[in-house]
């Protein structure tokens, strides 16, 4: 059995001795004093690991069903969405003008992550209604943002996104669903869309689907594509429901993971949609919603890994398997727990060194777009907007490594799917497929995030490290340890940089042969940064003389593991970076 408990002295650590949340000029802000985030995330993980974690094992051992037309979904989910509903767990950042908390998304990040610890794929259900809450909220008309944003706030409805259909995902261009206008606003969707996450259940009474179509007589390719908000039952100007729409629910996949989550094909013939945004706009009004999740996307691979971390951590204090080598070079007398084994410390260490450092990142990241949001502050969103691809690529493919090393610690019993651990590893796969696969991220990243603004925001990062890297005084262990390997690193993120920027025109295949070995690089050298940051904190706690608990001490030994042994890493991707693309795209395809 897999095991999990809120690491909420781990939160507590990042909002208030790292980041000092209250302490911040943004609106909102001095809200999150240390007292009001520990009783409010105190009450979440209960709502978590009481509700949802209950039912994870089995609603994925039961998976979602469709009969006469509708998905059901595994026992216990109705009463377990009604419960955080009822709690108000699913409005937390959203506007009070619409029955929302007004929360920032900093302090919302830290419950997408508890809930996805507990059960994924109960929590995608409220994710994708938060993604089209946003959307609508950021794109729609007044009577739109009435008629919608209350009931999916409290998520008595519900939202998707509609993007993939069979022969097309990431070139939208080709898509062929069609809308054919009835009035200015009103539209007849018809097409096939699939993949859909949360695309039919019954865990509300209205599931509004936010869907890509093309109006005929427009453009061709994405400049043609519009946005359509389209209900599966239709609301009358009352705010009553009305007909069912006219949609309908092919099939539910048949998937690798997240069993409890029906990922549907949807058929439109007909149905009645209504603009959201402008007319051959709806790529660009999507990604309010694509942005969202992508943020998300790597925070439940985050949530995955830390499970896997602590089932795998308990597990290998109590699995006693073979001698160890002690400190003498001798055998010890009898058999040892597994965590006395280097190969197993080396397995537990890289979990515990990735998750806390990939944490810091994604509440900074969530921290910046506070920043940006609610302070109007260009240069942070710019940069939350150039991690974003490095937290859904690269903490989902490392996240998805951390679930895998769990189970090989667990070894035979890591493969049997009584203990669940396979569960997590299969839960976790998708991360690196859905909201634009990892290679989309990285190309995202190289070919469009790094020049925007001109190249501003990578700069921007390149600032806040040098600075903080000059300004800081710190011991000589410190700055042996932690800052001349940080600075090591950056010389090659600048290297790699070069050599991107230089290609990036002139050959732009030699650009993308390394996009996602780029990616790779700035997600380990932004945790690094967040490892000094992290470790400089603790050092001045020593310096003040406060109390350096267990917990501390540990920071300081975690850090050092990753620096030696993770950080590193950004050498050898810039080399391979600075290859291009010769030899790799040297054969012919016939010769593949």
């Amino acid at each position: 059995m897999t095991t999990y408990q809120a690491p909420l002295e781990e939160f507590h650590f990042l909002l208030h001795e790292l980041f000092h949340a209250s302490e911040q000029e943004i609106e909102g802000f001095s809200e999150l004093t240390p007292e009001f985030t520990s009783e409010i995330l105190t009450m979440g993980a209960k709502v978590a690991t009481e509700i949802m974690l209950p039912i994870n094992r089995s609603g994925d051992e039961e998976g979602c069903k469709l009969e006469n037309g509708s998905v059901i979904t595994p026992k216990g989910f109705v009463n377990a969405f009604d419960e955080i509903r009822k709690g108000g767990w699913t409005g937390l950042d959203c506007d009070p003008l619409y029955g929302g908390q007004g929360l920032p998304i900093t302090l919302s990040l830290i419950f997408g992550e508890i809930f996805s610890s507990c059960n994924i794929s109960l929590t995608i259900y409220k994710a994708l209604t938060h993604g089209a809450y946003a959307t609508i909220l950021a794109h729609g008309n007044s009577i739109q943002k009435n008629t919608y944003l209350p009931k999916l706030v409290t998520c008595e409805w519900t939202g998707t996104m509609n993007l993939t259909e069979p022969h097309c995902g990431t070139d939208l261009g080709m898509i062929k669903t069609k809308a054919e206008p009835i009035s200015k606003v009103e539209y007849k969707i018809t097409g096939q869309k699939i993949f859909i996450s949360s695309g039919d259940h019954d865990l509300a009474e209205n599931i509004i689907h936010l869907v890509l179509a093309k109006v005929p007589g427009g453009p061709n390719g994405v400049k043609g594509i519009s946005l359509f908000i389209v209900p599966k039952f239709l609301v009358n100007d009352d705010g009553s429901m009305g007909k069912k729409n006219d949609l309908s629910i092919g099939s539910i996949e048949k998937k690798m993971g997240i069993h409890a989550n029906a990922t549907c094909v949807l058929n439109y013939d007909g149905a009645i949609g209504y603009l959201l945004g402008e007319k051959h706009k709806g790529v660009q009004t999507m990604f309010t919603m694509m942005n969202e999740a992508r943020l998300g996307v790597g925070v439940q691979s985050l949530a995955l890994a830390e499970v896997a971390y602590q089932s795998s951590l308990i597990y290998s204090k109590e699995r006693v398997q073979g001698k160890s080598l002690e400190r003498d070079g001798k055998f010890s007398t009898s058999p040892k727990p597994i965590i006395c084994h280097p190969d197993v410390r080396k397995n537990l260490m890289n979990q515990k060194s990735f998750i806390e450092g990939a944490r810091a990142l994604t509440l900074w990241t969530a921290l910046l777009l506070d920043k940006g949001t609610r302070s109007s502050d260009k240069k942070s969103y710019g940069l939350a907007s150039l991690l974003t691809p490095v937290i859904k690529g690269y903490i989902s493919d490392i996240g998805f490594d951390m679930t895998v090393v769990g189970q090989q610690i667990f070894g035979g019993h890591g493969y049997i799917e009584e203990w669940g651990m396979s569960q997590l590893v299969r839960d976790s796969r998708i991360a690196m497929i859905y909201e634009g696969t990892n290679g989309v991220q990285a190309i995202d990243l190289v070919g469009r995030k790094l020049n925007s603004d001109g190249g501003a925001n990578i700069m921007y990062l390149r600032e806040l490290v040098t600075t903080y890297l000059h300004q800081s005084t710190v011991s000589e262990e410190i700055e042996n340890e932690f800052f001349v390997p940080l600075k090591n690193s950056l010389k090659d993120l600048e290297s790699a940089l070069k050599f991107l920027l230089d290609n990036g025109i002139k050959n732009p295949n030699a650009a993308l042969a390394g996009a996602s070995d780029f990616l790779h690089l700035l997600g380990i050298f932004c945790i690094g940064f967040m490892w000094v940051k992290i470790v400089s904190r603790v050092s001045e706690k020593k310096k003040a003389g406060d109390k350096i608990n267990k917990f501390l001490e540990a920071k300081i030994v975690t850090g050092k593991y990753y620096m030696a042994n993770t950080l590193p890493k950004t050498m050898f991707l810039a080399t391979k970076i600075e290859a291009g693309d010769k030899i790799l795209m040297s054969l012919e395809p016939d010769q593949f």
